[in-house]
């Protein structure tokens, strides 16, 4: 399946109203000269080709590896002389270029993270990188609206490239003799359903138990701990996605068993024997993550157990970014930080918790998000009939292979962490 969107404009329209940044070239001559000269060091050492108007072409690429074409050279490197990382991006959306393998393109760039700037200039980080605004912080205030941004876009757009799960985190397929996933768009339900049963089972779910979800989805999760007799109460901050979950608990039958309630999770009152939270901290913030390991340990009851799924970075890696205003967190997933397993440990300590087990499998985000991917791409025209314009479809085209990207390369991995109260044995 290409990875491409080859029905798409080279330029779509960008409505000014709704992409200012996208309709309009920022105009940087001496940045853009710095920014070309940075581009075409890096392209010297990485496995891609960059190729242009002309037939001008660089790049330690070969036949088979990733091809970039740049179409407007000069509003490139204007876009990313301008802002960086946001700037590439922007470009992209806005069509000055293309590539026939833009994971490929995107992996290698992140196998190659620490070493894109030249680190005389990493030292400089701060005078040009821009940091998060703060009417993205994800407090009580914000957060609705921030959730609001992604999860709202429409349920019709996500079922389009999900499975009829509508499970929109890592799956975990079955094992080949080698120990990889072996992955299909027809093994997907399963492995999503796989991944949440092992997580269930981490976290003891069972009949009679009181169970607390953090981050409904479209409740999946909600479902099949309800079939196994659980009580459930699943909270969410998107509308969207607590409509179609509470439908889809009452087509399954499970109303009595399970309730989806709009609310925050610092407004969640009660005991419960067991905790569950899937990949959600990534959307509370280094500064919330106080208050969110705190609910947790609040809302769990004497010898009860957490479930939490998070992706995570390398620690060091997320303490030279955590203020820094990123592409994604601009257009994607604002106001929020993949944390580390050292955050993630060191946070819980502090709330009087403690990991008692990890798993590990971010083998298997690649292979899920190249299906979404797949799919995404498929239902192009679809998409559009939801009334997603061009610029919004190559943006989330470069979210999803920006994220593969990062699991192809292990600059991010998944895991599930099992935590339990301090003094718990």
């Amino acid at each position: 399946m290409t990875q491409t969107m080859s029905s798409l404009n080279v330029t779509p329209a960008a409505d000014p109203g709704r992409w200012p940044d996208i309709a309009a070239v920022p105009r940087c001559p001496f940045r853009g000269a710095v920014a070309r000269a940075l581009f075409t060091r890096t392209a010297a050492r990485l496995p891609v080709r960059v190729t242009g108007p002309g037939g001008v072409a660089f790049g330690a690429g070969y036949n088979g590896l990733p091809v970039l074409t740049l179409h407007r050279p000069a509003d490139f490197y204007q876009r990313i002389g301008a802002a960086g990382l946001i700037g590439f991006g922007e470009s992209y959306m806005a069509g000055d270029w293309d590539c026939d393998d833009l994971t490929g393109l995107l992996t290698a760039f992140a196998s190659e993270v620490d070493t894109l700037v030249p680190r005389p200039l990493q030292a400089l980080r701060r005078l040009y990188v821009r940091r998060a605004p703060g009417a993205d912080d994800a407090s009580e205030r914000n957060a609705r609206r921030n959730i609001h941004r992604h999860y709202d876009l429409s349920n019709e757009l996500f079922a389009l490239f999900l499975d009829e799960t509508m499970t929109y985190s890592a799956a975990l397929f079955r094992q080949d003799a080698d120990g990889e996933p072996v992955a299909a768009r027809s093994l997907l339900a399963g492995a999503q359903r796989r991944k949440i049963d092992r997580l269930l089972d981490l976290a003891g779910v069972g009949p009679s138990s009181r169970v607390l979800e953090i981050g409904t989805g479209w409740g999946e999760l909600a479902i099949r701990a309800a079939e196994r007799g659980a009580q459930v109460l699943t909270v969410t901050l998107s509308e969207q996605q607590r409509a179609l979950a509470a439908e889809r608990i009452e087509r399954a039958g499970l109303a009595g068993r399970a309730a989806v309630d709009l609310r925050d999770y610092r407004q969640v009152t009660g005991e419960f024997d067991a905790i569950l939270s899937v990949e959600m901290i990534e959307a509370v913030g280094a500064r919330y993550w106080p208050d969110y390991f705190a609910a947790l340990n609040r809302l769990l009851a004497p010898g009860g157990r957490i479930g939490l799924q998070s992706i995570t970075m390398p620690h060091r890696r997320m303490m030279a970014t955590r203020y820094t205003h990123t592409w994604v967190l601009k257009y994607i997933f604002p106001g929020g930080l993949i944390p580390s397993v050292t955050a993630i440990e060191r946070g819980a300590a502090l709330a009087g918790l403690r990991v008692a087990g990890r798993r590990d499998f971010g083998a298997h985000y690649g292979p899920t998000l190249r299906i979404w991917r797949e799919g995404f791409c498929a239902a192009q025209h679809e998409i559009g009939r939801l009334g997603f314009d061009e610029v919004f479809q190559r943006m989330w085209l470069l979210y999803l292979c920006y994220a593969e990207a990062g699991f192809r390369s292990r600059y991010l991995d998944v895991a599930q962490f099992l935590l339990v109260k301090g003094d718990s044995r």
